[in-house]
């Protein structure tokens, strides 16, 4: 066994090898306090062929066991990964990606597996620490290690890893990952910090990460093996050459055309099937080609059309669409286009548009976060739909992929800084962002569209949020930074930084660079130029849209309140929950209790409320003697009177003498089960029986001669009666018993 460690924060941080799956290529216990995670990679034996990508999948899980806690549901088992595993495995797989060489196409896979979770080190924190680790000790390539970190900021302080409790008290959370040299990964969100707080985060983050990398070169120091040799991919310069020669002249006319997406698409398919032809013809009966002509005419067409782009971009400073560096495509908004939703908006920035719309909810709609984690609830969250039509394309559809969770999540984080509190807006909050056309920067204008729905909604955001993807293109000391970037500048370009924010400040990011050396100088002439880029979006929004409705769509749930003691809230729910769900029947609202009391009815009409307001006072109010009640008649019983409902489950005696002033001979021929009655509660008995009485309401017939009432009895006599005679002639009884008694003779023993 083989461990190195180190004191990070004030707790040891370990990696350990050489104990666990030693089939492997590579296995790491990553250790920080009591979370424990084991990593372990596993590449094929061969090269694919035939791709030009890194086949690699990397896979997080997180066992509830590590928490001590069972899973929920009938088969009692981890399922599919949850939203929050699928995250955590998008931040591992982003910065580690980049570290593989080029030509290294084999099948590569990353498990990572929590054993253990300590409440205090979330294990998001420490993963990719092990993955790195895990492949530099594997015989895996890998031109590491890379480590990551969350940032957060307490008081104007900043703190490496902080608790989930520090968490809820810091104005940023920032995960940022990177080699010695350089930052290659930067997600997170933050309360409007400005572009110079960001690099000061950056900065403070990059000093911890390069403790973490010594940490992974102690344990390779320990054990390591021989890395597989990778021979780099080449294409004889012959293949080149005939190629280039075929196109150059109309692959420039091309790539300087102002185009739509579609006819790029078109006129790139053209030349390529043009290369294919050219090769075919010149080493199409070349046994050395055999099988490969099409895979290499392919790749020597995407490295000619990325060469030509990237010098025009250089060169020239001019785009694929014909706008400058700095220039962001046109934008068209509309707002309230849905009439059914709640809230809606249509955001169009070039050939890239969002359907977003917002739900209103109540408590009862708010979604519950089940993990390693104490369970919690959420009431805002967006979802983000990326179907195939958007892009032209056929494809599966109905299944939520990584990348739409990961855009939506980066969204969500953007807009939820602007939410009032859940005390201010006690709205579940559901957003939906549908993209409709995508070339470029889609999860960006998620966030635009999603703003200028929610203040269509009329939700109180503090201010309007928009969302601007930058892009970079760097050969060895020139380098242009991109706003609002294309798909294919995504594509061919060396980082995609997507900032989102309100004219104060950056609320949300996303940074994945693709090479090493990006300066601190670059980083702040793209944040400074990203700034502009917001503030122009803002701008084009705020002419739709520039304040939050003052009205709601009639569609939408209005939010009352009432407060009850909170040892009445049982009675509200009644058993088994059957109270609350006869009110949420007659009433047609929505009902949701809090612990305190406090009772939110949501209703889409004041006459709903009114009804179910009105039953729950009545369900918690005390019954009082002289007020007059309209009951409901629960029970008939002839000769004796009916019981009658006068308040829920508060149920009082009407006798049969005081239905009418009238003699009654049948309660039948007056009343059946279910009727509604006026009832005066004349009083209520010491053992808590309630006296009703429906003629006191009644006005006295004329001439009405009241029989006067029987004198009571001496209480002494009527038991005396009922026992047969007086106290006094009972004792005579008594005596004469006695004298009979003393009369028998006495016992021999």
């Amino acid at each position: 066994m083989y461990k190195a460690s180190i004191d990070f924060n004030g707790q040891e941080f370990s990696l350990e090898a050489g104990k666990y799956a030693k089939f492997a290529n590579g296995c790491v216990m990553a250790r920080c306090g009591d979370t424990m995670i084991l990593v372990t990679v596993v590449a094929s034996s061969q090269d694919k062929e035939g791709i030009d990508f890194l086949p690699l999948t990397i896979e997080y899980r997180e066992k509830l066991s590590a928490a001590g806690k069972i899973p929920g549901g009938f088969l009692k088992r981890e399922g599919r990964p949850s939203e929050k595993e699928t995250l955590v495995a998008r931040l591992i797989d982003r910065p580690c990606r980049p570290m593989f060489p080029k030509s290294w196409h084999r099948d590569t896979q990353v498990i990572c597996q929590v054993f253990s979770a300590d409440p205090n080190v979330d294990p998001e924190n420490i993963v990719c620490v092990g993955v790195s680790a895990a492949l530099m000790i594997s015989d895996i390539p890998f031109n590491g290690p890379v480590s990551e970190v969350k940032v957060g900021r307490l008081n104007g302080e900043y703190i490496a890893n902080p608790t989930e409790e520090q968490l809820k008290e810091c104005d940023l959370n920032m995960m940022i990952a990177g080699s010695d040299t350089s930052i290659n990964m930067v997600e997170g969100e933050s309360e409007e910090i400005s572009e110079k707080e960001f690099i000061d985060t950056i900065l403070f983050g990059h000093e911890r990460i390069k403790e973490l990398n010594e940490l992974q070169r102690k344990l390779q120091k320990l054990v390591s093996k021989d890395k597989i040799e990778v021979v780099e991919d080449s294409i004889p310069e012959e293949f080149i050459e005939v190629i280039n020669n075929e196109i150059k002249d109309d692959l420039k006319e091309y790539v300087y055309s102002v185009t739509t997406k579609d006819e790029r698409n078109a006129k790139r398919s053209e030349l390529k099937e043009r290369s294919l032809n050219v090769a075919n013809e010149k080493f199409g009966e070349n046994e050395e080609y055999e099988g490969k002509i099409e895979f290499l005419a392919g790749q020597v067409f995407g490295k000619l059309e990325k060469h030509q782009m990237r010098m025009m971009i250089l060169e020239d400073k001019k785009r694929l669409d014909g706008r400058g560096l700095e220039d962001i495509r046109p934008i068209a908004t509309e707002v309230g286009l849905l009439p059914r939703v709640h809230g809606s908006a249509l955001f169009t920035r070039g050939e890239t548009q969002s359907l977003t719309s917002v739900t209103l909810g109540t408590g009862s709609d708010e979604q519950m976060i089940d993990g390693l984690m104490p369970t919690y609830t959420q009431n805002f969250y967006l979802h983000y739909n990326f179907p195939p039509f958007s892009v032209g394309e056929t494809g599966r559809f109905g299944m939520t992929s990584r990348r739409e969770i990961g855009h939506g999540n980066l969204a969500q984080r953007a807009l939820k800084m602007m939410l009032p509190s859940p005390e201010e807006f006690k709205y579940t909050v559901r957003v939906l962002s549908d993209i409709l056309e995508s070339n470029g920067s889609s999860s960006m204008a998620t966030v635009c569209a999603g703003s200028m729905a929610l203040m269509s909604a009329g939700v109180p955001m503090k201010k309007p949020v928009a969302g601007i993807a930058m892009g970079l293109i760097k050969e060895e000391d020139n380098y242009a930074i991109l706003s609002d970037i294309l798909g294919d500048e995504d594509f061919l370009g060396d980082m995609d930084f997507k900032v989102a924010g309100t004219v104060d400040g950056i609320t949300a990011c996303q940074m994945d660079i693709k090479i090493e050396g990006l300066s601190v100088e670059q980083m702040t002439n793209a944040l400074q130029q990203a700034k502009a880029g917001r503030l122009h979006i803002l701008g084009k929004m705020a002419e739709t849209i520039s304040e939050v409705n003052t009205e709601m769509s009639p569609y939408a749930p209005r939010l009352f309140s009432i407060k009850v003691k909170e040892d009445e809230i049982g009675m509200v729910i009644g058993p088994g929950g059957s109270n609350i769900r006869e009110i949420v029947a007659q009433s047609g609202a929505q009902i949701n209790i809090e612990e305190d009391g406090t009772v939110i009815i949501a209703a889409t009409t004041q006459e709903s409320a009114d009804i179910a307001i009105a039953m729950i006072q009545k369900t918690v109010q005390k019954p009082e003697a002289g007020v007059v009640y309209n009951g409901t008649v629960k029970e008939v019983r002839e000769g004796l009177g009916a019981l009658i409902e006068i308040l829920p489950k508060q149920v009082g005696l009407l006798h049969i003498s005081q239905i009418a002033w009238e003699k009654t001979e049948n309660v039948g021929d007056h009343f059946k089960r279910g009727d509604k009655v006026e009832v005066l509660l004349e009083e209520i008995g010491r053992d808590g029986k309630y006296r009703l009485s429906r003629r006191a309401l009644l006005p006295k017939p004329e001439g009405y001669v009241e029989r006067p009432p029987r004198p009571p009895r001496e209480n002494n006599d009527r038991r005396d009666d009922r026992r047969g005679g007086g106290r006094d002639e009972r004792r005579g009884r008594d005596d004469r018993r006695g004298d009979r008694r003393d009369s028998k003779p006495e016992s021999n023993d």
